[in-house]
């Protein structure tokens, strides 16, 4: 597994932006995976949507070959030292988004995100956008 695929990336995809479909299939044979912590945002999504059931097909099927990864001790490890090198910088950033970069930083992933504006200040985090 080599990459780790945020929510924006994820939701991109589905709504079919070419561009970021092209670079999923490309990186699939790498190894792709999600936190859980995508996972559950991805389904607050499907229960806001017009068609549920429609919603929830189309996000089981784009999970399909797809790694989910869980919060472990080591992630809320990396998350609590990351979150006070933040502090001590004066910079925050969500909760959501840095157990995300916990995850990616503990298996070593590069993480796929367009929101580059809050991952980059999480230190030693490799980022493709």
């Amino acid at each position: 597994m080599q990459y780790l695929i945020d929510t924006d990336w994820i939701i991109h995809s589905l709504r079919g932006e070419e561009r970021i479909i092209r670079k999923l299939l490309s990186l699939k044979d790498e190894g792709l995976a999600i936190s859980v912590i995508s996972l559950a945002e991805l389904y607050e999504g499907v229960y806001r949507s017009k068609e549920p059931p429609l919603s929830e097909k189309i996000l089981k099927d784009f999970l399909t070959g797809v790694s989910v990864l869980g919060i472990d001790e080591e992630s809320c490890r990396i998350f609590g030292q990351q979150k006070e090198n933040l502090r001590k910088k004066g910079k925050t950033i969500g909760d959501f988004d840095l157990l995300i970069a916990s995850t990616c930083l503990h298996h070593d992933l590069t993480l796929l995100t367009a929101n580059i504006k809050h991952f980059e200040m999480v230190e030693i985090l490799t980022i493709a956008c």
